[in-house]
Formats: structure tokens, C-alpha cells, sequence
């Protein structure tokens, strides 16, 4: 789910397979979503922890697929990436 923040899209709340409930998301199209993704995509190609904890909202939910514990803030997003980041992750 995304939120327009400090004018430009930012991820808000972000789990691999489960949407949040309660939760309308805005209307995207398909090529807004690649285009996000990308995004996304680029700022893990960084290995930059703190470029891809900057991608995520102020009050942005990662529940991280390699990790149990849900990151609610910054710093946990950014914590969750160092260690992530090492993996050399990248989507496809």
C-alpha cells in the first residue's frame, strides 16, 4: 500500500503475500505499479539500508518475510534492510 508523502509515492504498510485490513487503497494503474516497483527494485540495488528505509512512509508497517518481527518506524525499517541487504536481494 502506497502513500503520497513529501511529494512522492512512499511505501506505507508492505507484507509479501497479506493486504491490511481495513485499509482502501487508492486506484493505481498497472504501469504506476512497475514503475514503483521499480523503485523499489533500484533502492535495494543500492545496498544503501538507508536509501530503502527511504522508500517507506512516515508511518509505514514493513512485515518482513525473513524476520518475525513487524517494523513500525524508521529505524526498525532501516535496521531490517542491513541485514536483509546482505542477501543481495533484487526482484524481478
Amino acid at each position: 500500500v502506497y502513500v503520497f508523502e513529501d511529494g512522492e509515492w512512499k511505501i506505507s504498510q508492505h507484507h509479501s503475500s497479506v493486504m491490511p485490513e481495513g485499509t482502501k487503497p487508492q486506484p493505481i494503474t498497472e504501469e504506476e505499479v512497475k514503475n514503483l516497483f521499480y523503485l523499489w527494485n533500484s533502492a535495494l540495488a543500492t545496498e544503501d539500508p538507508d536509501a530503502v528505509a527511504k522508500r517507506y512512509a512516515s508511518k509505514a508497517v514493513l512485515l518482513p518475510t525473513v524476520s518475525d518481527v513487524p517494523r513500525t518506524d524508521y529505524a526498525l525499517i532501516k535496521d531490517y534492510f542491513v541485514g536483509f541487504l546482505k542477501k543481495q536481494p533484487q526482484g524481478e
